[in-house]
């Protein structure tokens, strides 16, 4: 059994432990495979992943070569796997990667399942969404980010580590750790300034640890950002925090509440 990784830089390992792939060619291309999902990829497809606008003259054979060596070291990695991993026939390329073998697919799996669980379980929600985030280790594919379908592959893990990090604030606050997430609150919110869900959770934590004005000026900021960057006004979703800040609405400081309509 391998067990490949894509939450960071490529990592692929063996019971025996980490094991190299030689060259970024080579390295970009398990990348672009891992990015196919199971799919078959055509060559075109591959040889634009690898060289982009600058393909070799001999390009088939070229990609080829390198399809044959990839094959190889899979092989020599499973000796007793039959047929190969890395499957070749008219509709193109295709790398074979069994349930539980990807961390990026295991981690929108354990996502999934904690927001089913949110409601009913919000500690085990909440457990399971620290140890679903722990799997990154960095930006999808590292420092090899690929062509346009693998950044558009690590765009939709990024989006869904996002969606992960918005449910696990809400699990958190719905069991009354504000003061707990409140720096992490507050760094994420720095680093994703017009994502209005982090907005609000935060504006929630700072109200519930007595910090009213700070979460009033918190919204402020928002209004201004988006108003000056996007042209737009806040949602109605964030305004309606605002408005139960003013208020001093009951549902703020209940445990169970989260504010999402």
């Amino acid at each position: 059994m391998l067990n490949f990784s894509i939450l960071g830089a490529l990592e692929i390992r063996t019971p025996g432990g980490q094991v190299e792939i030689p060259g970024d060619l080579q390295r970009t291309l398990v990348q672009v495979l891992l990015a196919g999902e199971g799919r078959h990829l055509s060559g075109e497809t591959l040889v634009e992943e690898v060289w982009g606008s600058a393909p070799p003259g001999n390009q088939t054979n070229a990609l080829q070569a390198h399809i044959s060596r990839i094959r190889r070291r899979l092989r020599a990695l499973e000796p007793e796997r039959r047929p190969s991993r890395l499957v070749t026939n008219p509709a193109g390329y295709r790398l074979v990667v069994e349930d539980g073998e990807l961390d990026a697919a295991n981690f929108v799996r354990d996502v999934q399942r904690a927001e089913e669980m949110l409601l009913s379980d919000p500690a085990g929600a909440s457990r399971l969404l620290r140890s679903a985030l722990a799997m990154w280790r960095g930006p999808v594919f590292g420092d090899l980010p690929g062509g346009p379908m693998c950044r558009m592959v690590a765009v939709r893990y990024e989006e869904h580590r996002l969606w992960a990090m918005e449910l696990y604030f809400d699990a958190e606050l719905s069991l009354g750790r504000h003061k707990g997430i409140l720096a992490q609150l507050r760094e994420t919110h720095i680093d994703h300034p017009l994502r209005e869900r982090f907005c609000e959770q935060l504006m929630v934590a700072l109200y519930r640890s007595g910090r009213q004005v700070d979460a009033l000026a918190t919204y402020r900021n928002m209004w201004k950002r988006l108003s000056e960057e996007l042209g737009v006004q806040p949602s109605p979703s964030l305004r309606r925090v605002e408005h139960a800040i003013l208020s001093h609405d009951p549902v703020l400081t209940a445990a169970d509440a989260t504010l999402r309509q």
